[in-house]
């Protein structure tokens, strides 16, 4: 009897991109009602502008939008294009996950982690906040998954993974408190935001402080080059606040995805 024809990894791959795009969908949801103390479950998702609700066909990611031509079949409102946005960097991040990680249960926990990063971000980038359901829940995430998988630190015992999420969350959160200090005394104003502060406890229990230090240096490093940019553009001016959240959750996915040969490339260079 032959054996069934292997399922070719084209097909994975495309799997993944449609549900990284339907995971990118809820994130919406999440974007929306979160900030505002609503449920991410129920009710139903309506048009925010003329309140109907969206039926099944207009509320396919991606898909939908390009159909609709970006606007509310209803009242013929206009979308907001972070919708379609969300959903394809949800679903090309997940997709890269995935190749980097293949199957295993590595890659479902860091889609999960994926998905607080870029909720966090638009929020962040909308509201100029981190809810605590999002960081805080990331922090008790990363500590549980640290436990039960304590592969994702490279370790075997539970206990010693524990710790190492536990000391990252602990190095994030005060890293970048003390730094928030340290901003206020030179610019007499707030520099650091709680919220960001929680956000690199999060990513701390998921990445330990390796990734910390790294989510710290390339925040830093692009967020700088932003805030020049638009300070010199004339969009931003010294004393307006500029969300960091987003360059934190950039950071924290280049070293989910390519950790270990930063790392490498890190050690090449001390050696020499």
């Amino acid at each position: 009897m032959n054996a069934p024809p292997a399922i070719p990894g084209w097909f994975w791959s495309a799997a993944v991109f449609v549900f990284g795009s339907c995971v990118g969908s809820f994130l919406n949801v999440c974007i929306y009602r979160i900030p505002r103390g609503e449920s991410v479950v129920t009710p139903a998702s309506r048009c925010p502008i003329c309140g109907n609700r969206i039926a099944w066909h207009d509320n396919i990611p991606i898909v939908s939008f390009l159909l609709l031509r970006g606007v509310c079949r209803h009242c013929s409102g206009r979308i907001s294009p972070r919708y379609p946005l969300v959903e394809t960097l949800t679903a090309l991040l997940f997709l890269a996950v995935w190749l980097r990680f293949g199957p295993g249960w590595l890659t479902p926990i860091y889609w999960l982690a994926t998905g607080g990063l870029i909720v966090a971000s638009f929020v962040d980038l909308q509201h100029m906040i981190i809810p605590d359901r999002i960081s805080m829940g990331g922090i008790l995430a990363g500590l549980f998954f640290s436990v039960l998988f304590p592969e994702i630190h490279g370790q075997q015992s539970r206990l010693l993974a524990l710790g190492w999420s536990l000391a990252g969350a602990a190095t994030g959160a005060s890293a970048l408190w003390a730094i928030g200090v340290l901003g206020k005394l030179a610019f007499r104003r707030e520099a650091m935001g709680w919220g960001d502060v929680k956000l690199l406890g999060a990513i701390g229990a998921f990445l330990g402080w390796p990734g910390v230090v790294f989510s710290i240096v390339a925040s830093s490093v692009v967020g700088s080059i932003v805030g020049i940019y638009l300070i010199f553009s004339g969009q931003s001016e010294w004393q307006g606040r500029i969300p960091y959240g987003p360059y934190l959750a950039l950071g924290a996915m280049i070293w989910i995805l390519w950790g270990p040969e930063l790392a490498a490339w890190y050690q090449s260079l001390v050696s020499f």
